[in-house]
């Protein structure tokens, strides 16, 4: 999978208002996540870490510091998520998660729209069962 990383200086990151914006919405998506009971079993009970990876790597990739693989290396999504069994069910529910997020937050619509249409796209690339 192609990594963007945004380089302009007008990028998605500094329009939202920075590492902020990415810690809020990983934080409402994670709200969602940690009562969910298809995806709960998949993350470790200490959500934390998982959060923070996400949140800089959001980061990183629309644009902002590179803290993210700086830490962790390359995301090399697919191999990272390969162990876990992510079907069309797993995918729904973390994408109905991540949208409400990213409705709730105070990005512009444009930016919403860029933000989904990246997490439709990455969610899908991360599919390891047949339907």
């Amino acid at each position: 999978m192609f990594v963007q990383v945004e380089t302009q200086p007008d990028s998605l990151y500094e329009r939202v208002g920075g590492q902020p914006f990415f810690d809020a919405l990983v934080a409402a998506f994670y709200a969602g996540v940690a009562d969910d009971p298809l995806l709960r079993p998949l993350y470790p009970e200490d959500l934390g870490a998982p959060a923070r990876h996400l949140a800089l790597f959001l980061a990183q990739y629309w644009g902002g510091p590179r803290t993210y693989s700086d830490e962790r290396g390359h995301p090399r999504l697919r191999i990272r998520h390969f162990p876990f069994k992510i079907g069309h069910a797993e995918r729904d529910a973390w994408l109905a998660h991540m949208r409400a997020a990213v409705d709730a937050s105070a990005a512009t619509a444009a930016d919403k729209a860029a933000l989904s249409g990246y997490f439709d796209s990455a969610a899908t690339s991360l599919l390891n069962q047949p339907s």
